[in-house]
């Protein structure tokens, strides 16, 4: 099935090179644009996209709060200039299923859509590490289902923001494996997602050994 995408931002330019990015590839297709916030919502509401990507700082609403009113019926992945804690935390906490830096790339741009449509959060590399050192670990491992050394492996690459396709490069092993894993690693830790992972990690000391 095709994504489809809702662009939200301001700047004319950063709308055309998200588009052209988006638009090349086979499973994508922007269904529409929107250059403030609440034309963002009001388009989300009558397109009825996959994914919405919504900068940060918009007039008449900015991107934390069209997080808040579409999320989660509507995946939004939140992206800006400003490398701020404040801006992932409150973005993460309106329900926002990614965060990217409008420096991050095409390739990370395409991958958080598709990890958006598949249930996960990515977090531009940039702010990953120093923003997962203080989130709140969940649960510890239940006994009996203690983490693989591969496992654990992939966990501590998670914690250093590395992406699905950097992961499954370092390791030599395929990106579907590198999903499978993942599976597994949230389903033993209870974690929702990359970010739970992530934070596990820090937390246990295991993103702290190289």
């Amino acid at each position: 099935m095709t994504t489809r995408i809702l662009i939200a931002d301001d700047q004319d330019d950063v709308r055309i090179g998200f588009r052209l990015i988006l638009d090349s590839q086979p499973d994508m297709t922007v269904v529409g644009e929107a250059a403030d916030g609440r034309a963002a919502v009001e388009a989300a509401r009558l397109l009825r996209p996959d994914v919405v990507l919504a900068d940060i700082r918009m007039p008449r609403l900015d991107g934390l709060e069209v997080t808040r009113l579409l999320a989660p019926e509507t995946r939004v992945i939140v992206v800006t200039t400003f490398d701020l804690d404040d801006y992932v935390h409150a973005a993460l906490r309106n329900g926002a299923c990614g965060f990217l830096l409008k420096r991050s790339g095409p390739t990370l741009l395409i991958e958080a859509v598709r990890a958006a449509m598949a249930g996960d959060t990515l977090i531009s590399p940039q702010v990953t590490v120093r923003l997962l050192r203080h989130l709140r670990a969940p649960a510890p491992e239940p006994a009996g289902e203690a983490l693989t050394s591969r496992e654990r492996e992939i966990a501590r690459l998670v914690a250093h923001g590395r992406t699905n396709a950097g992961i499954a490069a370092e390791l030599f092993i395929s990106p579907g494996t590198v999903k499978t894993h993942l599976a597994n690693i949230q389903r033993k830790l209870g974690a929702a997602n990359r970010v739970g992972i992530a934070a596990w990690a820090w937390n246990s000391g295991l993103a702290a050994s190289e």
